[in-house]
């Protein structure tokens, strides 16, 4: 039997996570989970955004059968991963870890900068995963850009230029330092539909880390290590669920951009208050 993943996000730019890992584990059946009836979780307190996390964990492995957890919002990692790991009984990852273990990886320089939403920025998970691993880093919050993702300016010179105006501003941070930084790490799930224009402006020769790439790798690694491989000349066919708590109707339109591929009919749930 295929295995079960559940993927979970406030909102939808965790589908840039479910398309990373459908592209390695095209066999697998996906349950995506977008709790946009609580978003954005950046604006609440610690433990609201672990009860939120842990109820649409439980959704997830209880009501949709998942085997294993790939949590695609940056804050409920970095505010309440222990809070979810405590309601499920199975595995479950992130995208902080991954990216800053891709970024160890890359670096030669052992200098990273990250890019993230203030929520995020404001944890500091990136950054003490990064020092964890040897690295320096330094964080950025970077608040204009998710709205003009779901703009839909993702090859726009208005978005070009701010993103020129954050690196630059990364960049005279690291000099005034004493950094090198030749790795980015995109920490926002949003931030992959961007990549084309991040490696147009970082310098040449600079790594541009995607953390949902990066965590479906380290999703297929657990995945692989735990279920038996499937029958040669297997052709089965990827199964996706979507489930939202609010804004189908967006999340149809909107998540299929994110995806690479249309939604399907996405289900209306209700987790409580």
């Amino acid at each position: 039997m295929p295995p079960t993943i559940g993927v979970f996000d406030s909102g939808f730019g965790g589908l840039t996570v479910l398309r990373a890992l459908i592209d390695r584990l095209p066999q697998a059946r996906f349950a995506f989970l977008g709790d946009t009836a609580r978003l954005p979780y950046g604006s609440k307190s610690r433990r609201t955004i672990a009860r939120y996390a842990a109820q649409s964990a439980q959704f997830l492995v209880r009501e949709q059968g998942a085997e294993f957890l790939v949590i695609a919002c940056n804050t409920a990692i970095a505010l309440a991963l222990d809070a979810i790991q405590d309601a499920v009984p199975v595995p479950v990852l992130g995208v902080i870890q991954p990216g800053a273990e891709a970024a160890r990886a890359a670096s030669q320089t052992g200098d990273v900068l990250v890019i993230a939403t203030e929520a995020t920025v404001h944890s500091h998970a990136y950054l003490a995963a990064c020092q964890a691993l040897g690295l320096r880093a330094i964080e950025k919050a970077c608040p204009l850009l998710v709205p003009l993702v779901e703009e839909g300016w993702t090859n726009h010179p208005v978005t070009a230029e701010v993103i020129e105006i954050y690196l630059n501003e990364l960049r005279s941070e690291a000099a005034q330092r004493g950094f090198n930084p030749d790795t980015l790490v995109l920490g926002c799930t949003h931030y992959p539909l961007l990549r084309s224009l991040f490696q147009q402006a970082v310098r040449p020769g600079a790594r541009v880390i995607d953390s949902a790439e990066s965590a479906a790798q380290a999703a297929v690694k657990l995945v692989n290590g735990r279920t038996a491989a499937p029958p040669a000349g297997s052709s089965a066919e990827t199964q996706v669920h979507c489930f939202a708590t609010d804004s189908v109707e967006k999340f149809e339109r909107l998540g299929s951009r994110f995806l690479g591929r249309p939604t399907g009919n996405v289900e209306l749930v209700d987790l409580g208050g």
